[in-house]
């Protein structure tokens, strides 16, 4: 009798943005004159930047010439990319990274999602809540958790509430974890971390012999410049931290998929009877045994990102995204709403209106004034109460959705 992983029962029904993928649709069947403005997933909808198109196009050039093919590459990702990512995202902030500890991917979601593949299943996960569910349900995947309760709550799972008190970053939590997500610029919440509040997270992680899993992936959005692009500004966080990036918001690349995972030499883990072990060989592992590399073609385009020209192509297309979301925080403001985020981020959460329901309001919006968002609900039960909108779209729809919602 073949049997399943009867771990995936206890997943409740659906992933978040399917449903509202599935809800969206059902709306657009039954009303094909309303024109959805979408404000809700994260999708970027400006072009690839010109400097990455070129030199997608010389690379699928070489790829039709035998004397200049590629195959298989490096499954930890080509040394001409890791290397312009050392001098440019780490070593000009004054940070030590060597390239041996760059693991190229396809997406911060796919790492964040296998990296727990490497560490105990009697590991206690701590996440914000509200969170990104990825962190939470490939846990529960895994056999990590207990049940799901009344409240989306998991059993063994560490909820930390991030809340307007709180600015959105939380206090350390009470009982000791393992293992502990963090995720800013934060999405949902937009909220960013300064380098004194990631310094607490850091003590704890070294004092507990914790693992801090940082997710970075909008940290090209930060326009305060004391504010932190990465977890390793903090001295000893090479100790303790595992860094994720990713070029989809940052260049366009949510179609073309390219990431990378950053795994200190100095970080270890450790065996049940106590004795250290390196993390990023069993990383590398994992890397190699499961994954074939991205391709040449994408990486060859990835690299152009760091070029003069695409740097200033890169920083056009995020000023107009978060044109966008200042944009979106301005009027709903002057509409009376409760708006975070948005700064230094390009999500803007929105306290719903007389204690309406996220989901209530999400389906308001969609049917009143044909705009998505997305539920707070849908991001952990601190969520509830509130919604998610994304700075990714046209600077007019943008514009539009306001007027709509203004005349809700």
């Amino acid at each position: 009798m073949i049997t399943i992983n009867e771990n995936f029962l206890k997943l409740k029904a659906g992933y978040l943005f399917p449903e509202i993928g599935r809800r969206v649709a059902a709306f657009a069947k039954a009303n094909p004159a309303a024109r959805i403005i979408r404000l809700g997933i994260g999708d970027v909808t400006e072009p690839l930047p010109d400097a990455v198109i070129k030199a997608m196009h010389e690379a699928v050039d070489q790829m039709g010439r035998r004397d200049t093919f590629h195959g298989y590459g490096p499954e930890q990702g080509y040394e001409f990319l890791r290397k312009v990512i050392v001098e440019n995202d780490y070593a000009s902030r004054g940070v030590k990274i060597d390239t041996d500890e760059i693991f190229i991917s396809d997406g911060a979601k796919c790492d964040t999602g296998n990296i727990q593949e490497i560490f105990g299943l009697d590991n206690i996960i701590a996440v914000t809540d509200p969170v990104y569910p990825v962190y939470v349900d490939t846990n529960v995947m895994a056999g990590r958790t207990g049940d799901c309760d009344a409240n989306s709550r998991y059993a063994k799972i560490v909820y930390l509430p991030c809340t307007a008190q709180n600015n959105f970053v939380p206090a350390l939590p009470k009982e000791k974890v393992d293992i502990l997500y963090l995720c800013y610029p934060n999405n949902p919440t937009g909220a960013v971390a300064t380098k004194e509040q990631l310094k607490v997270w850091v003590d704890y992680a070294k004092q507990h012999k914790s693992l801090i899993l940082f997710d970075a992936a909008y940290e090209a959005y930060i326009r305060d410049p004391k504010l932190p692009h990465t977890i390793y500004e903090i001295d000893g966080a090479k100790d303790v931290a595992i860094e994720f990036r990713s070029y989809s918001k940052t260049a366009g690349f949510t179609g073309i998929r390219c990431a990378f995972t950053v795994v200190p030499k100095s970080l270890k883990a450790y065996t049940k009877d106590g004795k250290a072990v390196e993390v990023a060989p069993l990383w590398n592992r994992r890397h190699c045994t499961k994954f074939n590399g991205v391709s040449y073609v994408t990486q060859i385009g990835t690299t152009a990102v760091y070029t003069p020209q695409g740097k200033q192509q890169v920083r056009r297309i995020i000023d107009l995204y978060m044109e966008n979301a200042a944009l979106m925080v301005k009027s709903l403001t002057e509409l009376g709403y409760k708006v975070y985020g948005g700064c230094n981020a390009p999500y803007v959460w929105v306290k719903t209106p007389n204690n309406v329901g996220s989901w209530e309001f999400f389906d308001l919006l969609l049917q009143k004034a044909n705009v998505v968002c997305t539920p707070g609900a849908g991001f952990g039960a601190a969520g509830e109460g509130y919604l998610r909108l994304s700075a990714f779209n046209q600077p007019e729809r943008v514009k539009e959705a306001m007027d709509r919602i203004a005349n809700l």
